[in-house]
């Protein structure tokens, strides 16, 4: 299932700064990044579980936010992307 995640984290401390570091790395550990603040995921279930559980602990729900959209298994149909970096498709050739 592809889950698009984004997130807002107030950076005005040192401590806001490590939180945007280690909220992004979790994200690039799981999924490729499309916006600076926003990350594509094709994973399963329990994956998505872990990843969440990660999330939640890193964030600062006073300060931050975070949004999980569930796209689906069916989601290329419902992406549609204009402009420059395309996402890469992981489903198709890979030439490395």
């Amino acid at each position: 299932m592809l889950v698009l995640i984004t997130y807002d984290v107030k950076t005005d401390t040192a401590a806001g700064r490590r939180r945007l570091r280690r909220i992004a790395q979790a994200c690039l550990d799981f999924g490729q990044r499309v916006q600076y603040s926003v990350f594509e995921c094709d994973v399963d279930p329990a994956t998505f579980t872990a990843l969440r559980a990660r999330l939640l602990s890193e964030y600062n729900e006073k300060e931050d936010s975070l949004r999980f959209y569930h796209l689906g298994s069916n989601w290329k149909r419902r992406v549609e992307h204009h402009g420059a970096n395309p996402a890469t498709d992981f489903d198709g050739v890979l030439i490395i």
